[in-house]
């Protein structure tokens, strides 16, 4: 029996490799791995034992080659595949362990040039997989270190079945498509528009209880990408708490990139997706008492996120509530015991590079058969220019409110309406078919503390409606995007009312 062992990650692989040559496995590698396993002691020939042939180029040809291609592609069941290896004098190969170059790592790191990403792009290995996997049946393809004591103990007592072989070269060939994908993502980053073709590349992170409900199966993945990232809540760590659930992931998300899209000290409280409590101050504790009062009903239950490091002062204004999740960028040791004692609440915590920014994204959506896909929806202030469209401009007061107001409906379900005043969300409307309803439902939720607020809304007023409630309620000015064909009527209606109006030109949908 034969097995040829080239791996990058070389994490158990001598232990893999001994008891391979200890059940009777003649053993070929090239390069690192071949070194590191003699320098180990474990009996080990080079792959031109095989080849007759050098490794050539700087090593990119060690592996292409017919001894090596017809021993694993060779059918066994085939008297004339047998036959042919024969006349050729190749020897079968029964065994493949091939894990492939650090593709990934090496480009995310930045600043690498491209000849140094060329040459980390690995073929023979690649290859090397396909074949030994497209002859499962008769060669076994490992690509998992976590693999290696199972294969090694079913060798041991009597071999691998054929489910187990098809399990393996599943594996296989989904990790030279992730690979490929990878390659693609890091040639295509300065390419405007969208490709023709795309493939995601995903990676489970961990199994969930179920999914949105309990009838259904449930699993969280992580996109795998060259292009390095904020971190979010895909790689938050879990401080505390029980395990997340599919709900709890989707919240989550949600209430992290409310609370961390504001520059100030930010706390966001978040139910079923929607803001129902935001507010931004110096004082985390005072941020968070401002958030928690736009909705105390709604924020029981809900995920409270927060941009900064959460102190003790803000921990203990927490106290009283019931919270599924908390999530911030960081946490005081005090701050991290009190909320400990809320066994059932999660404690994530979402660590950042100082050095990276918050990059653009691509945005996939899910339909039956296909994928929308889309550019993040992130607008710099700097190219964010407001007109002013009214008799009346909004004092400075307002206008930092009506910036604030408008990150914040972002953040909601279209239809969205907020509300708010001193970098509070008083009240907001969301997901309503039209938008009268929603700007009904945020008055509603402000009540009394409506008058002197100022309001947001995600896309433009197709009537005047809208103001004139806007005006019943108090409020005094209104950002929105403009752009409809009865805008007129809706700038007539503010200047009845003294309410001072900014168009900014672009809507802020989220379905």
């Amino acid at each position: 029996m034969r097995a040829i062992i080239s791996v990058s990650d070389k994490t158990g692989v001598t232990d893999f490799a001994r008891g391979l040559a200890a059940i009777g496995f003649e053993l070929f590698s090239t390069g690192g791995t071949k070194k590191s396993l003699a320098e180990a002691g474990v009996p080990i020939h080079g792959v031109s034992d095989i080849t007759g042939f050098p490794e050539i180029l700087d090593g990119r040809v060690k592996t292409l080659h017919p001894m090596i291609h017809g021993g694993l592609l060779a059918r066994r069941d085939l008297k004339s595949h047998m036959d042919e290896l024969a006349k050729n004098k190749i020897t079968p190969i029964d065994l493949v362990a091939v894990n492939l170059y650090p593709f990934v790592q090496t480009v995310s790191k930045g600043g690498v040039a491209l000849q140094e990403a060329l040459e980390n792009i690995d073929i023979g290995g690649p290859t090397m997989i396909r074949a030994s996997a497209k002859n499962f049946p008769s060669v076994i393809i490992v690509v998992d270190p976590a693999d290696y004591e199972m294969v090694l103990s079913k060798l041991k007592s009597g071999g691998l079945d054929m489910d187990e072989r098809k399990r393996l070269a599943q594996k296989a060939f989904q990790h030279v498509a992730i690979y490929d994908t990878a390659i693609s993502q890091y040639l295509r980053q300065d390419m405007p528009g969208f490709p023709e073709e795309m493939t995601i590349a995903l990676k489970k992170r961990y199994d969930l209880r179920y999914g949105e409900n309990p009838h259904q199966k449930g699993a969280f993945y992580s996109e795998q990408n060259v292009v390095k990232q904020d971190t979010g809540v895909t790689w938050a760590k879990q401080l505390g708490g029980k395990e997340l659930s599919f709900n709890n992931i989707l919240d989550a998300e949600a209430a992290w990139w409310a609370a961390s899209d504001f520059p100030d000290p930010t706390v966001a409280i978040v139910k079923h997706t929607n803001t129902c409590g935001l507010a931004s101050h110096p004082d985390l504790d005072e941020a968070y008492r401002r958030a928690f009062s736009g909705d105390p009903v709604s924020a029981y239950g809900g995920i409270v996120a927060c941009n900064r490091t959460i102190n003790l002062k803000m921990a203990m204004e927490m106290k009283p509530t019931f919270y599924e999740i908390a999530i911030a960028r960081g946490f005081d040791d005090d701050a991290l015991e009190e909320l400990k004692k809320k066994k059932n609440m999660r404690i994530m915590l979402v660590e950042k590079d100082p050095a990276l920014k918050t990059r653009d994204y691509t945005d996939f959506r899910r339909v039956r058969g296909g994928m929308l896909v889309q550019d993040s929806d992130t607008i710099s202030d700097d190219s964010l220019k407001l007109s002013v469209v009214t008799k009346r401009p909004p004092t400075q007061e307002e206008m930092e409110d009506l910036k604030f107001a408008w990150r914040a409906v972002k953040h909601i379900k279209s239809n969205a309406i907020v509300m708010t005043k001193d970098k509070t969300l008083l009240g907001m409307g969301a997901g309503q078919p039209n938008r009268v309803t929603s700007v009904f439902l945020a008055k509603s939720k402000a009540g009394e503390n409506a008058y002197g607020s100022v309001m947001a809304s995600d896309a433009m007023f197709p009537f005047s409606d809208s103001v004139e409630q806007a005006a019943e309620a108090g409020v005094t000015a209104i950002i929105q995007p403009g752009g409809s064909i009865r805008d007129e009527d809706s700038i007539k209606a503010a200047d009845e009312h003294g309410i001072a109006m900014v168009f900014t030109g672009i809507r802020h949908f989220l379905h």
